[in-house]
């Protein structure tokens, strides 16, 4: 056997698999690939949805503690027109608490996309957890993170459903007003962290002019508004 054989230290036998010649192999894949096209037009048809969803006015005010104070549902938009909010579970009676954040609420930290290219389509990601600001200052240096993170100190997760469980939250703007446009959790925000997950789940969308958007809605050319993370305002 050479080493390319040799069998890993706890690998276990996989059960017997189909080999077949390079163009049976590709004739496999196209098969899958029509499959795999008709999925991704259904999940442009479900995003489609999601923008033409009705939006619930946020009529109550909320209080956050952040790394420069006190800060409203408002703030946290940071001056741009969308606003998702992932509830992380980083407080005490919370596995690895204080150590830790939740796995699972670390592992989705762990993927999120550089922040330019989810702010250049006008639109933050903020995360907010129970735990005080310092202690969530030291979590992001110890793992690397760094989303907007602030601390909850009233109601919010309760009203919006994630005091119990994970989620995200999408809210948008217009001028003072915040209305919320959507909400997932469980399974379904398993995926959330790439750029386009993110913008998917949003009221305006990728904002591209492919998309099946309401009239009057933002958008521009695919491809042309995308650029290095350290470059956008440089144009």
């Amino acid at each position: 056997m050479t080493t390319l054989e040799q069998p890993r230290a706890g690998d276990t036998a996989l059960p017997a698999h189909p080999i077949v010649s390079p163009k049976d192999w590709e004739a496999a894949r196209q098969a899958l690939l029509v499959k795999e096209k008709a999925f991704t037009r259904a999940r442009d048809a479900m995003a489609a949805q999601r923008r033409q969803m009705p939006w619930m006015a946020v009529e109550k005010s909320y209080v956050f503690e952040g790394p420069s104070g006190r800060a409203s549902l408002l703030d946290l938009f940071e001056g741009r027109r969308q606003l998702i909010v992932c509830r992380a579970f980083f407080e005490p009676g919370v596995h690895g608490w204080p150590e830790h954040a939740c796995m699972g609420c670390s592992l989705g930290a762990d993927q999120v996309s550089h922040l330019s290219h989810l702010n250049a389509r006008d639109t933050t990601l903020a995360y907010v957890s129970r735990a005080p600001q310092a202690d969530i200052v030291r979590l992001k240096a110890r793992m690397g993170w760094d989303m907007p993170w602030y601390t909850i100190t009233d109601s919010f997760d309760a009203d919006f459903g994630v005091d119990e469980w994970h989620g995200h939250n999408v809210f948008i703007r217009e001028g003072h007003r915040i209305f919320r446009t959507y909400f997932i959790n469980n399974r379904g925000d398993e995926p959330m962290g790439s750029l386009w997950w993110y913008l998917d789940h949003t009221a305006l969308g990728r904002q591209e002019t492919w998309e099946d958007s309401p009239e009057g809605y933002p958008q521009s050319e695919p491809y042309k508004w995308w650029n290095w993370h350290d470059c956008y305002g440089k144009e």
